[in-house]
Parts: C-alpha cells; sequence; structure tokens
C-alpha cells in the first residue's frame, strides 16, 4: 500500500461497497463461515457511521439465489454448499449491519458486485470513481468485486479490518494480491484520517 497515492484520494470521489455481511457468510454454524467474519463488525459499523456522517454513500451488495437454484451456475459444482436462498434468514444481511434508509442495496447471483447488476449505474449516477470495498469473503466475493472495478478504471481501496475470507490464509494471500496488483489495501483509521483532510 502506498500511503502517497491514497493521499491524492478525496471524499467526494468516493463510494464504500458493503459486500454480502449476511447470514449465510457471518453467523455461527452459517454453510460458509468466515473466520473473523463477527470480529470486524464493529470496526465496519464504525467505518460505515463515518462515511454517513461525512456524506459518502454506503452500498450494499446480497448474495441471493431462488429456491429452485437455478441461478447458482458453476458454484454449486466446486465446493461450495448452498446458501443465500431466497426466503431464508441465511439471505438477510445481519442485523448489527442493516442498511440505513439512505443506502443502496445491490441484489447479486454471482460472486462480482458488478456482474449483471445495477452497480456501475448507481457508480456513474453518483459520479464516484474510488471504491472502499469491504466484507465478506476476502477471497471470494471481495477479490472479484475489486477485480472488476480495476478492470473497469475504478481506483480501488480495501479495509483490511473490514474484510473477512473463507479460510485465514486464503484472506492475507488474497489482500496481498489485491495490494500487488488492482488495489491499495489499508486499514479503516487510517483511510478515515486521509480522507478527513480532503
Amino acid at each position: 500500500m502506498s500511503i502517497s497515492n491514497l493521499d491524492k484520494v478525496k471524499k467526494d470521489q468516493c463510494a464504500v461497497i458493503v459486500i454480502d455481511m449476511q447470514h449465510d457468510f457471518i453467523s455461527p454454524g452459517a454453510p460458509i463461515e468466515c473466520p473473523g467474519g463477527r470480529e470486524i463488525v464493529p470496526q465496519l459499523k464504525s467505518f460505515l457511521d463515518w462515511c454517513r456522517t461525512h456524506h459518502v454513500p454506503v452500498i450494499y451488495t446480497q448474495e441471493m439465489h431462488r429456491p429452485e437454484k437455478v441461478d447458482f451456475g458453476l458454484e454449486l459444482e466446486r465446493s461450495e454448499p448452498e446458501h443465500c436462498l431466497e426466503g431464508t434468514r441465511g439471505v438477510e444481511i445481519i442485523e448489527d449491519l442493516t442498511p440505513h434508509p439512505q443506502d443502496f442495496v445491490i441484489p447479486k447471483r454471482r460472486y462480482s458486485g458488478f456482474y449483471l447488476t445495477d452497480l456501475e449505474i448507481l457508480l456513474k449516477g453518483l459520479d464516484k470513481k474510488v471504491l472502499i470495498i469491504t466484507g465478506a469473503a476476502t477471497n471470494v466475493c471481495v477479490y472479484a468485486t475489486t477485480l472488476d472495478a480495476q478492470q473497469r478504471d475504478y481506483h480501488a481501496i480495501v479495509l483490511s479490518d473490514c474484510v473477512a475470507g473463507t479460510d485465514v490464509e486464503l484472506h492475507h494471500a488474497f489482500l496481498r494480491n489485491i495490494d500487488y496488483v488492482l488495489g491499495d489495501v489499508v486499514d479503516s483509521p487510517t483511510l478515515m484520517r486521509l480522507l478527513q483532510k480532503s
């Protein structure tokens, strides 16, 4: 992470994306429980409150699949169990991070928040080119969304203390890879301090 690059980022360029902080990834015993997922909630909640206070738009993604399982694609051909079925508690965003009325929620059927969603239309309408990415899972949907953001020429910033992976080792490996080739990896206190000056 290069602080010199982040020094150029301004609050009014930013939107924050909260990826898939849903019961099927975060709650105890969840089908795809992300280690550390519950531990990141306090700092993520604090960061989102800071964003709302400073007029940084908050966008949630919410993975969801039809009960008939016709829109999973190839996901279930790997090691992932069924998850985020519409009409179940598992698909819901956890209560501690319930979206506020002014926030946006983007349903998605695939790993990336961009794929066949209206996320990019929303970002264009908001006139945002810097995406602060948080949520789960670091090595799956966070990575896929960050990759798609970078390929679309958005400046991606992933908050290291506000993401959790499906596996601790993969979590750290993917953060290193994101920082290497896709965007900046920084913790939320550092980013808030830098944006406070902008």
